[in-house]
């Protein structure tokens, strides 16, 4: 066991020092950061001042391991556009955008599974052809889409939800803020968050189904049944449980995409998170603030996938038997 930690702990420091290179070559060939802190007015002296101040004059396998350095701190510089320390800026930003990924992640994992498994277990019934169906809304779909179809139907027509933004929030702490404790905060919160978890709900939908179908058609479910267990006991404790071994890698790899992809919910919807100002530096080449945000996102699936494989070892047996024989 300790040795698989070590090895995928690795394997995500090196994925890290990869994506922390991609990052560092927007500061070094995108744009000249001078130009962009100092503007068209600045003289050359003024330049060559602020050059050596930020220490581009340095070799570039010297930057780029101060760069790597002050990302591990969680230091990533000035922006651009604000003039900011990029870290606050993102800090005021990352409760909305971690509220509105874990809201959806819960709704996608708890109603994917429920409906995998019913539509499974009950596969003629009429609920689930109608919920096999409707599932095909979520998959085809894109994201913003779906968005503006919620936001004209509950927002528009019916007017029972806001269209935009957060709604009242309440500060926890120094930096952490809320809405899930006020009603307008909860109203904001549903629109984008079925938005951001339709396509992953829909997605381990189908594929707790196909696993469950697979997983009730094998021997061991079939003597399970033959020793006179009950049904719930079968479907719930050995199949279930067997079902979910596969599914769990699927699961992480879209807990990850739910964060990554926010920023397309959040510019539907308005919502004051990390993805909204990723798309901000985007539009005005904020360059610090794109590192960041894309070495913040490769923290996110890194550290997903290490909880994944990790969990995989501790449900599968397989694995740790093969571990131990080697």
């Amino acid at each position: 066991m300790l040795a698989f930690i070590i090895q995928r702990t690795l394997q995500a420091v090196f994925v890290m020092l990869v994506v922390a290179l991609i990052a560092f070559s927007l500061f070094y060939y995108v744009g000249d950061p001078v130009l962009n802190m100092l503007g068209q007015e600045a003289t050359e002296t003024d330049r060559a001042q602020l050059r050596e101040r930020l220490g581009l004059n340095d070799p570039a396998i010297i930057q780029f391991m101060r760069f790597v350095g002050n990302a591990a701190q969680f230091e990533f510089g000035i922006s651009y556009r604000s003039a900011r320390p990029v870290t606050d800026m993102i800090m005021e930003r990352l409760p909305a955008t971690l509220e509105l990924a874990i809201i959806s992640a819960i709704f996608a994992v708890v109603l994917g599974i429920a409906l995998g498994v019913y539509t499974a277990l009950y596969r003629r019934s009429w609920l689930s052809r109608v919920v096999m169906t409707v599932s095909l809304i979520g998959v085809s779909l894109p994201t913003f889409l779906i968005g503006i179809l919620l936001i004209y139907l509950f927002a528009v027509e019916l007017g029972w939800l806001p269209a935009f933004g957060r709604g009242e929030v309440v500060r926890i702490g120094d930096w952490w803020t809320t809405g899930l404790l006020t009603q307008s905060g909860l109203r904001s919160l549903i629109l984008p968050a079925i938005t951001l978890g339709l396509f992953q709900l829909t997605l381990i939908m189908r594929l707790v189904r196909a696993e469950m179908l697979e997983v009730m058609r094998t021997d061991y479910i079939k003597f399970a049944r033959a020793r006179g267990l009950t049904r719930r006991v079968v479907n719930l404790q050995h199949a279930l449980k067997n079902t979910l071994i596969p599914v769990i890698t699927i699961i992480g790899l879209q807990l990850g995409t739910i964060i990554a992809f926010a920023i397309i919910t959040e510019t539907v919807f308005q919502w004051p998170g990390v993805g909204a100002l990723f798309i901000t530096a985007v539009r005005f080449v904020d360059i610090p603030v794109m590192s960041a945000y894309l070495l913040l996102i490769a923290l996110v699936f890194v550290v997903i996938n290490l909880v994944v494989d990790l969990l995989y070892y501790a449900v599968d047996p397989r694995l740790r038997v093969r571990g131990g024989s080697r």
